[in-house]
């Protein structure tokens, strides 16, 4: 796989997510957060453990225990972007949420410096700040007085960020995405539930009315796009990936408007064109530095 392929397949995560906004913002009026979170993640490793066992038992080698170490950990920080995530939208505007979930964009490539001391090519940079910007405008150009649901939310695009650099440095190291990604799914649905358990009320009632959330949040939006993510990243860099993770916000418009019947003013359109040109700047530049001089006769 090349890298453009690699890139369309982040796209297409993106574009999975975006659905998955609906989903995730209905789903709270059945049921607690932690609940939603380890049923859909439940779902999702039961969803994708076959390919799993699949790609281990065609491996060459055996994981290590640093392997298992650092899956774990990826699991862990995935964890807690979607829980502060999920607990920040019960107290911020969809609009706050859209926008302050995209900082990741801008701090997956801070992130990588800080961690491993990896610089992302300039267009890279340029990228990340022009999708930031494009975010900015698709969520209306302005934020309300931020709460602590804000807060949350900015730590959430945080938890995103690691998760980004790290799977980046992981995953093409192990050949082992789909593994990587069911020791994800796993580990958010052991701690999602047992959250739930020690937190939230429990009803059978409201988990059958959510059912449908949780079945597409979890086989979709988890088991189908965090796998294209992390299959993805094994051909891209992390500072690239968040630059084309991005279009879930665009994605998440053009739902909205399909599904929901909510309307894109002008400054949205303007922000979903600001994140394609960030697409393409990250994807063609980087691409034009890597051909090779051609001699001169």
């Amino acid at each position: 796989m090349n890298r453009t392929q690699a890139n369309l397949l982040l796209i297409l995560a993106g574009a999975i997510w975006g659905m998955g906004f609906v989903a995730q913002s209905t789903a709270m009026d059945s049921i607690g957060p932690f609940l939603f979170i380890g049923l859909r993640f439940a779902a999702a490793t039961l969803a994708v453990l076959p390919l799993a066992v699949l790609e281990s038992r065609r491996a060459p080698v055996a994981m290590s225990r640093p392997q298992w170490n650092a899956f774990m950990l990826i699991g862990l920080m995935l964890f807690g972007g979607i829980a502060f995530q999920q607990i920040g939208i019960l107290t911020t505007t969809v609009t706050n949420s859209g926008f302050l979930t995209g900082l990741y964009v801008v701090m997956t490539p801070i992130c990588g410096v800080l961690l491993f001391r990896h610089w992302p090519h300039i267009a890279v940079w340029t990228a990340s700040f022009i999708a930031m910007a494009g975010i900015w405008l698709l969520a209306g150009g302005s934020l309300s007085a931020l709460n602590q649901g804000d807060w949350f939310t900015m730590l959430a695009a945080l938890f995103c960020a690691f998760q980004l650099v790290l799977i980046g440095r992981h995953a093409a190291q192990t050949g082992r995405p789909v593994t990587m990604a069911v020791t994800e799914f796993a580990i958010c649905a052991v701690l999602g539930l047992s959250l739930a358990v020690l937190f939230e009320p429990i009803s059978l009632a409201a988990i059958k009315q959510a059912a449908p959330q949780i079945l597409y949040s979890g086989i979709f939006s988890g088991g189908i796009a965090f796998t294209l993510q992390a299959i993805g990243q094994r051909y891209t860099t992390s500072a690239q990936a968040a630059i084309f993770l991005s279009s879930e916000a665009v994605f998440a418009a053009l739902f909205g408007a399909l599904l929901l019947g909510e309307r894109l003013p002008l400054i949205g359109w303007a922000g979903c064109a600001f994140i394609f040109v960030a697409i393409l700047i990250a994807e063609a530049v980087p691409a034009l530095a890597r051909k090779p001089a051609v001699a001169n006769p």
